[in-house]
């Protein structure tokens, strides 16, 4: 789907925040709110827009470990991988999953609320998955930049 300046300044806008109101979002992208609203359900339904999300301070709710484990599974077969997604698949705490490659097969960003409660999920929970040959975590000290937005690509954009 090709999109025009004013499809990538609503996208812009929804990234930021979701909680916009129609009639507002029409005023900042200078349409009436009908158009905007049918803008708004054309990037839905085209699965530009995935979805909306409340964002939540990970400190606020008690969960202050953050971790990135690099997995090594011990084969590459379809099956195990997918016998190890369904496992992790399962683990709340593991907030995102990456097939990568170079130095491992997936990284897990896992959330935590200590370091024994994430020592625990390591030992008794991640480690205990069968296709799993080696894991190595590091351990994030603070982040400078946590963003969610997508940059848009000059590429896609249509006069």
């Amino acid at each position: 789907m090709k999109l025009d300046l004013t499809d990538r300044k609503i996208l812009e806008i929804l990234q930021a925040n979701a909680k916009i109101t129609n009639a507002q979002l029409s005023k900042e992208i200078g349409l009436s709110p009908a158009p905007t609203l049918e803008r708004v359900k054309k990037l839905e339904n085209a699965g530009i827009i995935q979805s909306y999300h409340a964002r939540l301070n990970p400190q606020a709710i008690g969960l202050t470990v953050q971790t990135f484990v690099t997995v090594t599974l011990k084969g590459h077969k379809k099956e195990h991988i997918d016998a190890f997604m369904s496992h992790v698949s399962d683990i709340p705490e593991v907030i995102e999953v990456h097939h990568i490659t170079g130095q491992g097969d997936f990284i897990l960003k896992i959330i935590s609320p200590d370091i024994s409660s994430y020592q625990k999920l390591l030992v008794e929970i991640i480690n205990e998955i069968p296709e799993i040959d080696s894991t190595q975590t590091t351990v994030v000290l603070s982040t400078f930049k946590d963003s969610k937005s997508m940059p848009i690509p000059e590429a896609i954009i249509t006069e």
